[in-house]
């Protein structure tokens, strides 16, 4: 099982070009081109932020092939990406489709884009108007189960893609090969979706589970913790991996990890994550 781990966090100890090195001296064998900085919302004023990244400007696809190219001196593709988000708000559209073409450029096989909309029906729009180019950049679009909480209750609440059920009928209903499911199994373990990730992944199958998110937390806050340091118990939910035929890779996104690390200790901190993504790894490879 190859193991890959987020772009997004690692770049906190120098920028985009030293996360990618330092995901390869860790040892990964990939690594996940996070693209939040290409949108960032800002919730107070309802529009999207301005600022100075890269993937913003006129340079974005020479720098998407630098990145690229660091990464096979290491050995490494980019097995996959992450769009920003909120995925419905005005004038995201334009950053999703810029996301998929960066994507393209540096050979992800999938890229998330998350189910978002005040309705399940804005968000199938979405993903609808989003697949023609897709198709055209050769990168498959992949829903996940989001973790939204309840602030009257306190716990996570039903989303569209949150239980089996709704995610199957997501993927289902749009029935193309260029939409996928990723799997974020610490969201599926948070207390109020009535879920689990070994559920999910028996019920989504390999035919539609194309990628994963992992990391730990304590089943009331979704903390992306560094795995086998909370309480979700990974041995099951490795083994239905294993049931399924699941041929993916093994994506870390234990930020809270990394961002908790002392800046001048970035290359120790990725190798400790590819130490524990590679523990996963074996467990996969032996079940």
């Amino acid at each position: 099982m190859r193991i890959s781990t987020d772009l997004g966090s690692a770049s906190r100890f120098g920028g985009y070009e030293k996360g990618v090195e330092l995901i390869g001296r860790a040892g990964f064998d990939a690594w996940d081109l996070s693209m939040f900085n290409l949108a960032r919302y800002d919730w107070k004023n309802g529009c999207i932020k301005d600022s100075d990244d890269v993937f913003r400007g006129p340079q974005y696809l020479k720098k998407a092939r630098e990145l690229k190219q660091i990464g096979e001196a290491f050995g490494m593709v980019c097995n996959q990406s992450h769009a920003p988000y909120p995925c419905h708000v005005a004038g995201m559209r334009d950053w999703l489709r810029r996301a998929l073409e960066l994507s393209a450029e540096v050979g992800a096989e999938i890229c998330v884009i998350h189910p978002d909309g005040n309705t399940r029906e804005e968000m199938i729009e979405m993903y609808l108007d989003l697949l023609p180019f897709a198709k055209a950049c050769g990168v498959r679009m992949a829903a996940e189960n989001i973790a939204y909480r309840d602030k009257s209750t306190g716990l996570y609440a039903p989303h569209y893609c949150s239980d089996p059920a709704r995610f199957i009928s997501v993927i289902d209903e749009i029935g193309d090969p260029y939409l996928v499911a990723l799997l974020d199994v610490a969201h599926a373990e948070v207390q109020g979706l009535d879920t689990s990730a070994t559920e999910m992944i028996y019920a989504l199958g390999a035919d539609r589970l194309k990628g994963l998110h992992i990391h730990d937390n304590d089943k009331k806050n979704d903390q992306h913790k560094l795995p086998f340091t909370a309480s979700i118990a990974f041995e099951p939910i490795v083994r239905a991996l294993k049931e399924i035929g699941y041929g993916g890779y093994f994506t870390m996104e234990a930020d809270a990890f990394v961002y908790g690390a002392p800046l001048d200790e970035g290359e120790a901190t990725l190798k400790e994550l590819a130490r524990v993504a590679r523990v996963l790894a074996d467990m996969f490879e032996k079940a």
